[in-house]
């Protein structure tokens, strides 16, 4: 067991040092190690067959309770996640359905022309828009439609748009928070533990929705200065219409009409049973079969990538499960801790938060579901709090810097192609602030409604 418990811990962070350093793309990463992980840890290590089927955790996808589960928790936390790798595919194929038939640019462009193109009530409507929009759709998506059009309007109405879209993306991470389908750690946290979409409204979303006011009014007083002087005596009437960006009329409406059978199904999935893996291989069914002549295109750009990450991932964090490796882990938390409760929960949420700041959140959260897990069965602390800290500290510690989440990448890489580089200086600078202050409101919410 020891031999096996070194070689999965070294495996992982050889796989965290790669993924970082991004010498080979991260998908090629976490599948490579994943191999090591099979054989090395399983093969060398434990000799164990048992342990490789248990992590592939195929046979789950063909039980009754992996596509309807009544209300009942039947997903296992153990290996490969399947219902979150089904999910986001199909979340992809609708979001690029909605994209091919320029939804987003259209929405983007309504919202500023409704604001009369002054800036400051743009640069507002857009964080709004930002986080609302990433409540439902994969903030990486949301950010890059969002970023290009502000670029476009930076253009025309003569703004510097590093501001409004550095504000766009600490505002789509946050309201990723808020769901369970918002975030990538919340997807997987939710599937794992078996938790509803109004689960996480009720709890991370009400979080999310105060600190949403606080970020609004830090961020307008940040960048109010440089953004009133913009935008002053330019004739708008000459502006592109927003129904010059839907490329197809039809394709529109259904694009709309699939969005919101998708919403609902996700609100209501507690009450009808549908998982969240069946939710969203159905509304990829659906987009496929209303854009049959077009599936081609749309499956062209959906981001195989990830989906691969997603796998390689929890195979490398099935090795530290399947060796008891989460188990010492989180042994250790508790010792630190020594009973308090209280400072249980400010390592789990600060330690989180520092951690995603500067490593990929997603392989984070789901390191600490097992930890949180063993913590809760040793401690009898409610697993239901330290779930709520772990997702705020993985989704809202990566808006820190440039590189903690993948849409300050995207955000940042927008506006450095249109003329506007975007250094650690400047990002920190802006993001840094904006952390601590929902972090402080989210560890005195948790602690006060649930300690």
């Amino acid at each position: 067991m020891l031999l096996a418990q070194i070689l999965a811990t070294l495996i992982f962070l050889l796989m965290f040092f790669l993924v970082i350093t991004e010498v080979v793309e991260r998908q090629w990463v976490t599948l490579g190690c994943a191999a090591l992980t099979m054989l090395l840890v399983f093969g060398l290590g434990l000799h164990s067959w048992d342990a490789v089927m248990e992590t592939l955790n195929v046979k789950n996808i063909f039980t009754l309770g992996f596509w309807y589960a009544a209300g009942e928790h039947s997903e296992s936390s153990s290996g490969i996640n399947w219902a979150t790798i089904i999910f986001i595919g199909g979340m992809m194929v609708m979001v690029e359905g909605m994209a091919r038939v320029g939804f987003f640019r259209w929405l983007c462009m309504l919202l500023a022309k409704s604001v009369k193109y002054k800036v400051l009530p743009i640069f507002v409507t857009f964080m709004l828009m930002s986080f609302v929009l990433a409540m439902f759709i994969d903030s990486i998506t949301v950010i890059l439609f969002l970023a290009a059009v502000t670029v476009e309007l930076s253009q025309l109405l003569k703004f510097n748009p590093v501001p409004m879209t550095l504000a766009e993306v600490f505002c789509a991470n946050l309201g990723g928070s808020a769901t369970m389908c918002g975030d990538p750690p919340n997807i997987i946290i939710g599937t794992s533990l078996g938790y509803s979409f109004t689960d996480f409204i009720m709890n991370t979303g009400a979080i999310a929705a105060i600190a949403l006011g606080f970020t609004l009014i830090y961020f307008y007083f940040m960048c109010k200065k440089e953004l009133s002087k913009s935008g002053h005596g330019i004739d708008t009437s000459k502006f592109p219409t927003p129904t010059s960006a839907i490329t197809d009329k039809g394709g529109f409406g259904i694009s709309c009409g699939i969005f919101g059978l998708a919403v609902v199904l996700l609100v209501t999935h507690a009450t009808t049973g549908l998982t969240v893996a069946t939710i969203g291989l159905g509304i990829a069914i659906i987009t496929l079969i209303t854009s049959f002549r077009h599936i081609p295109e749309i499956m062209k750009h959906v981001d195989y990538k990830t989906i691969l990450f997603f796998i390689g991932l929890f195979v490398v964090v099935g090795g530290l499960e399947q060796t008891g490796i989460l188990v010492l882990i989180a042994g250790f938390i508790s010792k630190i801790s020594n009973g308090n409760v209280y400072l249980m929960i400010a390592i789990i949420i600060w330690v989180s938060a520092i951690a995603s700041a500067f490593i990929d959140n997603i392989p984070f959260a789901a390191t600490m579901i097992p930890v949180i897990q063993s913590l809760a069965g040793s401690t009898g602390v409610s697993l239901e709090t330290m779930s709520w800290a772990l997702s705020m500290g993985t989704d809202i510690g990566g808006s820190a810097t440039p590189i903690g989440a993948s849409a300050n990448v995207v955000g940042t890489s927008v506006v450095a192609k249109a003329g506007h580089p975007v250094g650690w200086g400047k990002y920190c600078k802006m993001c840094v602030p904006a952390t601590v202050i929902v972090m402080i409101i989210s560890t005195v919410f948790i602690f006060v409604r649930y300690l």
